[in-house]
């Protein structure tokens, strides 16, 4: 067995929601319908997002209980991403700043999956 390189979020509205990511990624889905969207990002890396009301089986999933981690090779490259995705209506938890992990801020989509954009301290800034 081999982990997929695949996230599903759980949404009210797979079709809104693909707006959103399409915006804030920069690609359009490969696959779409009213219950189902798919991105495949650069590097092969897949954001399923599915009608939360057809998932089976039924879940009660905590919402923001996880995140999505996002690298950048610099901490511009962290600021830079922070006000393209705050100028796209990302909702904005954290502002960028340092951790002990790295540089990172976090935003939410707007069913409230937690984004994290960061810089790995190890890195050079």
């Amino acid at each position: 067995m081999t982990p997929s390189n695949f996230v599903l979020f759980y949404v009210k509205s797979p079709l809104e929601s693909a707006v959103f990511y399409e915006k804030l990624l920069g690609v359009k889905p490969v696959e779409q319908s009213p219950g189902f969207a798919m991105f495949v990002m650069p590097g092969g890396f897949k954001l399923g997002l599915w009608l939360a009301s057809e998932v089976a089986p039924v879940t009660n999933g905590h919402v923001g209980g996880a995140e999505i981690m996002f690298d950048c090779p610099s901490d511009d490259e962290v600021n830079s991403v922070h006000d393209d995705w705050a100028a796209k209506g990302a909702s904005i938890l954290q502002k960028p700043e340092m951790m002990d992990f790295g540089y990172t801020f976090t935003a939410t989509d707007p069913d409230g999956h937690r984004l994290r954009v960061y810089r790995r301290a190890d890195e050079p800034v």
